[in-house]
């Protein structure tokens, strides 16, 4: 039985029907206001990273999905709890555009609305939802009624673009939020574009856009991808047009032939040619086609799912299969170098347009990025955290009865599992052996003593996520901010214990020194043994994530004071040089020079002075740094060998001229990005 709907203010509260969901927005009365809280900072540092989509098609007829799910809101239904759980890709704005099949002349079809608010998915749909309030107040039947929302009402079609944004860089004004859109009063000629992707060579692309004529408003990879896409677009439009009217079609008849034949794959083929970066870019086209591009790398992770009643697409697997109920193994990763095509009237195709290149696939969206309930992520993060424990071991003397092991933040909670599995492990070997020594003189307490034996398991960091500093002078600033996390009492041995605490990834070290390593000395431990899931970043990323200036990098830092130390900044001098004289030459001839800071150390050696630097003057543990292995990420992500910010290793040639750029910026005392 079809239950009541009920309005609160501008929002909307929709209730069950047919056993199936309305839409319930978080104005409405906050239900899904807070379901992940989802600051994305590691315990050193908060990282800005990659961006999140959603695309999604109704494959049937609208009113299909009033009749069988009870609701004339399904489409928007999905679109909200795709980007709600992919909501940790994106903090910094929000936006949708939705557009409606076979529309009548003269009613609008293309609508987009975006958001930069502190909660920019609730505002969306509290914003989208508002607008059918005095709908069902007055008119409620009329829900039921599909084709007259869709003449009616905005965000009623078939057709749905999501975007969630992290800003890298530049403003976080609304102009700044996806997708963007490309009008025109020819329907195949407009363009919605949304994407998860960076561009190492906009400057490049720029000047290709002012060769072909046109005056680019902005110097941004998301205008030059926009506009690189639209002129081809423009020019297969053009090229269609000429041939049927050639064939004596009128310009009516034209438009309908155009929307039925025009070649995606030759558009995207033609627009990506030169595009060197990571990249997911989806597109809608106005009468109805839509596409999902992949880089030949596969840098940037994207996934989709296609059944006889929707085709979807998201950043990731596990919002696919929480918005429709499907297993992880029905759902499929989209190939490099290839792009999911959707055809207006429903036929799908994936279709190559780059040459597949070596797949390597981002590993911090398996290290921190990606939500930790993939399957596959969840296994992997487990595996690094197993990875670290024979350092853990040799750094704490083997003496586990005097060690206490704990995480910081909560997304390295699953690496901490894996740890201690792996300590579990390492202890019942250690007590078999035990056993079998006792032989004949073996007591009851004797055995208890051995099998009681266990990791000391606590939780250690409190965050207090309300606390605020409003204090500006930097040193008593940074005393409020070492208050920041709060610490659990009386579960480390004073002067005794050793306090291990795993984390996913040391970037700056900033936090490290003014916050962590201080809270965790007020318990008193004998020794402070700081562990990264990954590895040591030592290099700028320029593929989506926030990591652009060498000299913020912890890493970096230690190996330019190891030179210092040892009488060696020759070396500097001379990577200086060379990457200097490689400056003005083309990406594809420029090499990781870099590369020779590192060379004169071991990971070990760099490890001890990061835990120098990041050590603070009045502590009065001694501190220890423990840092992955190359070896190790890839033994635990065996499937996603993208390491560029750990090896150095960069997989376009862009990324190397990033990497030349940053060290060139450093050296000559400028704080600008490299890209």
């Amino acid at each position: 039985m079809r239950r009541s709907l009920k309005f609160h203010n501008a929002g909307i509260e929709f209730f069950l029907a047919k056993g199936k969901d309305y839409i319930c927005t978080p104005k409405f009365r906050g239900s899904f206001t807070n379901l992940f809280s989802c600051s994305r900072s590691t315990m050193s540092d908060a990282i800005k990273h990659e961006c999140g989509v959603a695309l999604l098609r109704l494959k049937q007829p609208l009113q299909y999905y009033s009749e069988k799910y009870g609701t004339p809101f399904y489409g928007l239904n999905k679109m909200y709890l795709l980007m709600e759980k992919q909501q940790n890709r994106g903090q910094d704005g929000a936006g949708l555009a939705n557009i409606k099949l076979n529309p009548t002349p003269g009613k609008k079809y293309i609508s987009r609305i975006r958001s930069n608010d502190s909660q920019p998915i609730k505002d969306v749909f509290s914003k989208v939802m508002g607008r059918f309030a005095d709908l069902a107040k007055h008119e409620p039947e009329k829900l039921k009624d599909t084709q007259y929302l869709k003449d009616n009402f905005a965000f009623s079609g078939e057709l749905f673009l999501g975007h969630l944004r992290y800003g890298t860089f530049g403003g976080n004004s609304i102009e700044n939020c996806h997708p963007f859109l490309r009008q025109n009063n020819w329907m195949t000629r407009n363009l919605v574009v949304a994407g998860n992707f960076n561009l190492t060579n906009v400057d490049e692309l720029f000047g290709l856009l002012v060769e072909l004529g046109q005056h680019p408003k902005e110097k941004t990879d998301t205008v030059t991808v926009m506009e690189k896409i639209g002129h081809f677009l423009d020019e297969e439009n053009q090229v269609l047009f000429d041939q049927y009217k050639a064939l004596g079609y009128n310009n009516q008849q034209i438009s309908e032939l155009i929307a039925q034949h025009i070649d995606v794959q030759r558009v995207l083929t033609r627009a990506s040619k030169e595009f060197d970066g990571g990249y997911t870019m989806c597109g809608l086209l106005g009468h109805g086609d839509a596409f999902v591009l992949r880089d030949p790398n596969g840098i940037r992770p994207t996934y989709w799912y296609e059944d006889d009643e929707v085709c979807v697409v998201a950043s990731e697997r596990p919002p696919i299969q929480t918005a429709f109920n499907i297993p992880a193994e029905k759902i499929n990763e989209l190939e490099p170098g290839h792009a999911y095509i959707i055809k207006k009237d429903g036929r799908t195709s994936i279709k190559k347009v780059r040459e597949p290149q070596t797949k390597l696939s981002c590993t911090f969206e398996r290290i921190y990025f990606s939500r930790g309930n993939d399957k596959d992520i969840y296994q992997e993060r487990q595996n690094l955290g197993k990875n670290v424990v024979p350092q853990i071991l040799k750094t704490v003397n083997y003496d586990i009865d005097n060690t206490v092991f704990s995480f910081i933040p909560n997304t390295a909670e699953t690496a901490f599992y894996g740890m201690i599995k792996a300590l579990e492990d390492y202890q019942n070997d250690k007590k078999i052996e035990q056993l079998s020594q006792l032989g004949s003189n073996w007591t009851k307490e004797k055995i208890e003593t051995i099998i009681r034996q266990r990791a000391r398991i606590e939780k250690i960091a409190i965050k207090d996520a309300k606390l605020r500093t409003f204090i500006t002078q930097d040193s008593a600033r940074d005393e409020m901010v070492a208050h920041v996390y709060d610490v659990t009492h009386g579960a480390v041995k004073r002067g005794v214990d050793n306090l291990v605490v795993i984390d996913d990834s040391i970037v700056r070290g900033t936090t490290l020194k003014k916050s962590i390593i201080k809270m965790l000395d007020r318990l008193q431990p004998r020794k402070i043994i700081i562990v990264s899931s990954a590895p040591q970043i030592r290099y700028p990323d320029c593929y989506g994530i926030d990591m652009a200036r060498l000299g913020d990098f912890i890493a970096f830092q230690a190996a330019v004071a190891l030179l210092k130390e040892r009488g060696m900044t020759h070396v500097l001098d001379t990577v200086y040089k060379k990457c200097k004289d490689q400056a003005d030459a083309p990406k594809e001839h420029v090499r990781n020079y870099v590369k020779e800071v590192y060379e004169p150390f071991t990971a070990e050696e760099i490890s001890k002075k990061i835990a120098e630097l990041v050590t603070p003057e009045d502590i009065h543990a001694s501190v220890d740094v423990i840092f992955q292995t190359l070896e190790g990420l890839h033994e635990a992500c065996p499937n996603h060998h993208g390491d560029w910010y750990f090896s150095g290793n960069y997989p376009t040639p862009g990324g190397n001229a990033v990497v030349n750029k940053a060290f060139l910026n450093y050296m000559e005392g400028n704080n600008e990005r490299a890209y």
